[in-house]
């Protein structure tokens, strides 16, 4: 099935370009900025995801389709019950348990039929030949794809320069590191290779080389993919990190665009605000709110799409904030995910107590938007990399409270590299998802956040 945009002709001379990215909201969104912002150029792009990425974004469909913008949006079935998923789990926030993200990532391959179906479709003969394919580096088997239709492969990075750079080093020094980090036993070691000390701890290496054989093998195929690229595209810019890009660019050996921050893609105002999502609260009644706090005296409060706190955790949170003296927006996911036990009736008493001063949005906030606002003056954030890269956009200082992959790092860039930030104090990373029994239930007290709030 496919959504076009406008039908565009047969100019076989125009550029076409393939995007196939990975099934995460991280991932997805900077994609569809991409989209846009190649189409507006005047290319043809054809955004291929599954049935319930392309819900997600339908916000973001009909206001192409009403644009004429050259972008056909096609809709790949993915077999999720067949490999042992639940039905619609089509995306990373959406795996329910750590043991379930390895067969997900596996499962991604089975894309390339039903995506192979479409190229030869018959509707796809009113557009020139795809020129150009850009995938997510994780989907390691578009290279096949690409080598079929013999055209170029671009891999695009969602993460930082600087981490992809710590990753390589990661591997380069693993054995060094390995041996360092056997004889502390505990505590940081700094990464060599790198202008600025740089610590890593043992997730920090475990994150980039898993011990699991399955997992190296995925990674494996991804490493192998990637090296027969004809070229990477990194959602960052130079002048953010100029030394880490130079660097990266002569270890790879090809060429390495930096194409960020996609999220400075210009529109209006009310299609930022479905940027991602569908926002889970009126906009207007949330923008009213906000023109009605003093400049920067507002912190806001969001960790993404796929951190999941604990109850308890998510309890200590709620009571920082209020025993601070700062108006906040607190953007609780697991409210509508519904995975966190009880979180539902304590966040409504909640609400009760805070009334006036904070606001809550249960789900998703148009976060680019609230951002931007004037009276935002502070970001509590998990540093991902979306994230971090609207926070520097829009001018807003970071507090980190990083999870888990690449977010430690990211965290250490803004902290101890640009100085754009301050840490909440979170050394370990929780594990994917909730309801872990060996997931330590607090790792921030609500006594640290109310000193972090009070200065």
């Amino acid at each position: 099935m496919s959504l076009e945009a406008d039908d565009c002709g047969s100019n076989t001379k125009s550029l076409h370009f393939l995007l196939v990215p990975l099934m995460a909201q991280g991932h997805m969104i900077p994609m569809v900025d991409l989209a846009r912002l190649l189409a507006a150029r005047g290319a043809f792009v054809t955004f291929a995801t599954t049935p319930v990425n392309l819900a997600r974004i339908r916000p973001i469909i009909d206001r192409v389709a009403t644009s004429a913008l050259p972008i056909r949006f096609v809709e790949l079935y993915f077999p999720t019950m067949d490999v042992g998923l639940p039905d619609g789990c089509e995306s990373a926030d959406l795996i329910p348990s750590v043991d379930l993200f390895l067969p997900f990532m596996n499962a991604l391959s089975l894309l390339r039929k039903p995506l192979e179906a479409h190229l030869h479709g018959p509707d796809l003969a009113r557009w020139p030949k795809p020129t150009c394919l850009i995938s997510d580096n994780l989907h390691y088997w578009t290279a096949d794809v690409a080598r079929t239709l013999d055209i170029p492969r671009l891999i695009f990075h969602g993460p930082s320069c600087f981490f992809l750079l710590c990753g390589l080093l990661i591997r380069q020094h693993r054995d060094e590191l390995e041996a360092a980090l056997e004889a502390t036993s505990s505590g940081p070691i700094m990464l060599p290779g790198l202008p600025h000390p740089i610590r890593v701890n043992k997730h920090e290496l475990t994150s980039v080389m898993r011990s699991d054989p399955n997992w190296s093998k995925y990674m494996e195929s991804v490493r192998v993919a990637e090296e027969s690229a004809d070229g990477v595209l990194v959602n960052s810019f130079v002048e953010l990190e100029p030394w880490y890009f130079e660097r990266y660019h002569k270890v790879k050996g090809k060429p390495v665009w930096p194409i960020g921050p996609l999220s400075l893609y210009k529109e209006e105002l009310d299609a930022k605000a479905t940027r991602g999502r569908v926002s889970s609260i009126d906009n207007k009644l949330l923008f009213q709110w906000l023109d009605k706090q003093k400049v920067g005296s507002v912190v806001l409060v969001s960790f993404g799409s796929m951190v999941r706190n604990t109850i308890t955790q998510l309890m200590e949170l709620g009571y920082g904030l209020e025993a601070s003296s700062r108006p906040f927006i607190w953007v609780v996911t697991e409210v509508a995910e519904r995975q966190v036990s009880g979180v539902e009736e304590w966040i409504t008493e909640f609400e009760k107590r805070v009334e006036g001063r904070g606001m809550v949005i249960k789900g998703w906030g148009p976060q680019i938007l609230m951002l931007g606002h004037v009276a935002v003056g502070g970001f509590l954030t998990h540093c991902g990399w979306n994230s971090i890269l609207e926070a520097i956009s829009a001018g807003v200082v970071m507090a980190t409270w990083p999870h888990f992959y690449d977010q430690f790092l990211n965290e250490q860039l803004v902290v101890d590299v640009l100085k754009i930030g301050v840490a909440v104090g979170v050394e370990k990373p929780k594990l994917f998802g909730v309801g872990d029994d060996n997931e330590v239930a607090v790792k921030v007290t609500r006594g640290r956040l109310r000193r972090f709030w009070r200065g």
